[in-house]
């Protein structure tokens, strides 16, 4: 098949590749609070993207612009406090009749909203998440609870904290993620809930880290693809992953002990920027430079940043945060490694040695990645250009 041919197809799937998943903010999962005290009062805290909820962008969708009612979702998120708040309102009634606390005999406890607190847009290329206070009770001799979030509302994250203010003792829960529209484990109301077992915690975090590569990372993927474009060669290409890998695993660990913080109106431009400069020097650079390995780790230090925001929607266990961190890590590094092994198996096994590969892959294909991270560097920006 002639050099340009092959170079046309290669554009053409990787074109359709990027139109897929491009230019889009990932539906993030609600995270939900349960406080009950003594006295069996109870207070519950959400803390969800209310455009989202309004629009039923919900669970199914990888990225807000698959879904039919995206242009709305776009509407929605500059409005002002105010004004979204006022189109709460009109769906507080079904807000409440959707969702459920039930008691361990499946009664449903009534709850009530007694705050909405809606941020200012702000930065509109990170969703903004709202908080949802309600309020309810239940008999001192309920022994457990239950919630149910429905998928029409998304993914979501739930724990519960027992409240005896009077011995100071507060008691948190694990987090239990929801997914496929099924209820809770019961939540204990009479003891001190055990601890998860140490193996959840890691294939728990181990999976955070790998879809936060694949499938939601989009921005990841091109920087490592651009990565193995320079060469299929393994040593460079291990030389600039381990840095890149090494640098992310710092300023994850420093962000998530909270001694170092940049807003995401900052880390975001400047990780879309990396990007666009990996793609450059590709189509540019003959060969592997030690300023492209110090560049490859700065650009690290920042998309430890951007994975820092992911773990502080979430949250840490306080009693394993060592273990959690190493292993959101660990899925990182795999959702890295099958990104490089699948661009392997598609184009470094069958084109990696010929004499044309840099001209009819690596040059197009970076080309493609560069205008579409300085598309996102413009966009993220969120200076009027791009709406």
């Amino acid at each position: 098949m002639p050099v340009f041919t092959i170079k046309k197809l290669f554009i053409a799937y990787f074109l359709i590749f990027i139109s897929t998943f491009s230019f889009a903010d990932v539906v993030k999962p609600a995270l939900i609070e349960i406080n009950v005290n003594k006295q069996g009062q109870i207070d519950v805290e959400i803390r969800a993207s209310l455009e989202a909820l309004l629009t039923g962008i919900n669970g199914k969708y990888k990225n807000t612009k698959d879904a039919p009612n995206a242009a709305e979702y776009d509407v929605l998120r500059k409005m002002s406090d105010s004004d979204l708040q006022v189109q709460f309102d009109k769906f507080k009634t079904n807000f409440l009749d959707s969702i459920r606390l039930m008691d361990a005999d499946g009664d449903k406890v009534v709850l009530t909203i007694s705050k909405v607190k809606i941020p200012e847009p702000g930065y509109t290329k990170v969703p903004r998440i709202s908080v949802i206070n309600l309020k309810g009770s239940v008999d001192v001799s309920v022994q457990s609870l239950a919630w149910y979030y429905p998928m029409s509302f998304g993914d979501n994250a739930v724990r519960l904290r027992q409240v005896d203010k009077a011995k100071e003792k507060y008691h948190w829960s694990e987090w239990q993620w929801l997914r496929d529209d099924k209820p809770s484990e019961a939540l204990s109301l009479t003891e001190v809930v055990a601890r998860m077992p140490i193996y959840k915690t890691i294939s728990n975090y181990i999976v955070y880290g790998f879809e936060h590569i694949l499938p939601k990372g989009l921005d990841h993927i091109l920087f490592i693809l651009g990565l193995f474009l320079f060469s299929t060669k393994f040593k460079p290409l291990l030389w600039q992953v381990t840095m890149f890998t090494l640098a992310h695993t710092i300023t994850l660990g420093l962000a998530m002990n909270g001694i170092i913080s940049l807003p995401a109106n900052i880390v975001e431009p400047l990780i879309a920027l990396s990007i666009a400069y990996v793609g450059i020097e590709n189509i540019f650079s003959k060969k592997l430079h030690s300023s492209r390995l110090i560049l490859v780790f700065a650009f690290g230090l920042l998309h430890g940043l951007g994975f820092a925001s992911v773990l502080a929607d979430f949250g840490m266990p306080d009693d394993a945060f060592a273990v959690a961190l190493i292993s959101f890590n660990i899925g990182v590094e795999l959702g890295q490694l099958a990104i490089i092994l699948g661009a392997f198996l598609l184009v470094g096994y069958w084109f990696g040695k010929k004499p044309w590969y840099k001209q009819a892959i690596t040059v197009p294909v970076s080309m493609t990645i560069t205008l579409v991270a300085l598309y996102w560097f413009v966009e993220r920006l969120d200076i009027g250009f791009i709406s």
